[in-house]
């Protein structure tokens, strides 16, 4: 079924390209909304082909926006790839590996918001911050609103209000804090739709919801069938992800429960951005807001017998993004093929706004691709999880727009994968072993051992060549 204080102004130099505004001297810079789902996977929006999902405001953005189809994070979990949000960086240059962890404040000055800020803008943030150390970056932003940890769904106790209402409350009371001449990003980090890990029922949507998708059955996706864990190392198949699953897929009515529940969870966040588009029509702020929504990274809904993320399956590694600029009709409703991923949001809104602070980062600005250009763009990319964690196996590879290799670095010996997307979608079939692919094992080791030599020769007074380009 399932195939994110004013201070003096700048002045900014240049010319916008065609089709497409950038702050510049003597014009208005764009507002900044940028809304992040936690586990959204790409599929579970209406926009994304899922016909069951109800999500008619986040699908209105698509629509009068760019939708890229082939979004990805370089890691998939919650703290790691929310680190490379914010920063632009891989995981292995910033080095937010852990929930204890936090950027340094020299770290944090180099982030999207702190960069904004510093160029005038009001910066606010709603939401889970997700890196927990020792102190949160309350004083970092003009308006702050954000918690540890994951939060609970219902911090006032049940049956409400739920936190996605409260989150849509608290970023609308932002939004009609704004002043017309005074550029602002807010950024809204919805708990939704992970799951309350310490309560049974897991997902915990509002009691609103509660009819939707009742009459519903959701088809169960085929690498849900038994035989697909077996095909996994086995420290994949005894991981964290496999207890989760019996947690929440293990019989078709559980399986039916769990991901009606997840996406009454989405359903969620849509009704919060509706309340965000109207606040800023009220406030005559819409045609001057880019709005961007993405996730921190997918989720597994029992394919290959897992649940969470973790992994480099499709289902774990891929979200949507869509980017609505309403100052410009150029693409409007076009749906892109670029290979976009979660460090490019901090260059794309960083060059939207005319701030140069995205040259030292690994990501690169979207606004090319948003306006229609032709260059050439990155052909593969590099993805690391290095969480450590006794039940989770560390992973890395390369993807392609063909191929992916997947290597589990912390079995002993190290286990590969081998997947053709184009004639193998679902992933079903492991080809690292297969003799007429020893050339393409080959090629793909050597791009791991390229990007791992790269990264980790990466140095941030320089500027980052990517080892794809």
């Amino acid at each position: 079924m399932m195939t994110a204080m004013a201070l003096t102004r700048r002045a900014f130099l240049g010319t916008a390209p065609a089709g497409l505004m950038r702050g510049q001297a003597g014009g208005r810079r764009p507002n900044v909304l940028f809304l992040l789902g936690d586990d959204h996977r790409w599929d579970a929006l209406g926009c994304m082909g899922n016909r069951i999902i109800q999500t008619p405001n986040i699908d209105g953005l698509s629509r009068s926006g760019v939708t890229f189809e082939n979004n990805f994070v370089t890691t998939a979990i919650c703290v790691t790839s929310r680190a490379s949000i914010f920063s632009g960086l891989y995981a292995r240059n910033h080095g937010i590996l852990a929930f204890n962890q936090q950027f340094t404040r020299e770290q944090f000055d180099r982030t999207y918001p702190a960069q904004l800020r510093k160029a005038g803008y009001r910066t606010g943030f709603v939401g889970k911050y997700g890196l927990d150390g020792d102190e949160l970056p309350s004083d970092r932003f003009d308006y702050w609103r954000g918690f540890r940890g994951q939060g609970k769904y219902f911090p006032k106790g049940e049956p409400g209000p739920h936190l996605t209402e409260i989150m849509s409350e608290q970023a609308v009371e932002f939004i009609d804090g704004s002043k017309g001449d005074e550029p602002f990003c807010l950024s809204v980090s919805f708990k939704a739709p992970h799951v309350e890990d310490d309560d049974p029922r897991q997902f915990l949507y509002d009691p609103r919801d509660e009819a939707l998708y009742r009459d519903v059955t959701i088809p169960m996706p085929r690498t849900a069938d038994p035989k697909y864990i077996s095909m996994l190392p086995l420290s994949v198949q005894r991981s964290e992800a496999r207890r989760r699953w019996a947690v929440r897929f293990a019989t078709p009515a559980l399986y039916q429960e769990s991901v009606k529940s997840y996406v009454r969870l989405v359903t969620g966040i849509d009704r919060a951005v509706g309340a965000m588009l109207k606040a800023l029509d009220a406030r005559g702020l819409r045609e001057n807001t880019v709005i961007v929504y993405t996730g921190d990274n997918g989720f597994y809904l029992s394919e290959h017998g897992l649940a969470g993320k973790w992994f480099m399956h499709e289902e774990s590694i891929r979200t949507p993004l869509i980017v609505n600029d309403p100052r410009t009709s150029r693409l409007r409703g076009a749906r892109l093929k670029q290979m976009s991923l979660n460090i490019d949001i901090a260059p794309t809104l960083l060059d939207m706004a005319g701030v140069k602070g995205g040259a030292a980062m690994q990501g690169r600005s979207l606004i090319p691709a948003l306006r229609g250009s032709r260059e050439a763009w990155r052909s593969e990319f590099f993805y690391e999880h290095n969480f450590a964690h006794a039940w989770i196996p560390k992973t890395e590879g390369v993807r392609d727009s063909r191929w992916k290799y997947t290597k589990y670095v912390s079995n002993k010996p190290a286990e590969e994968e081998l997947y053709d997307l184009q004639a193998d979608p679902l992933e079903e079939r492991n080809l690292s072993g297969a003799a007429a692919q020893a050339g393409e094992m080959k090629r793909l080791r050597a791009r791991h051992a390229a990007w791992v030599q790269a990264l980790e020769g990466w140095d941030a007074t320089r500027k980052w060549v990517d080892p794809a380009q």
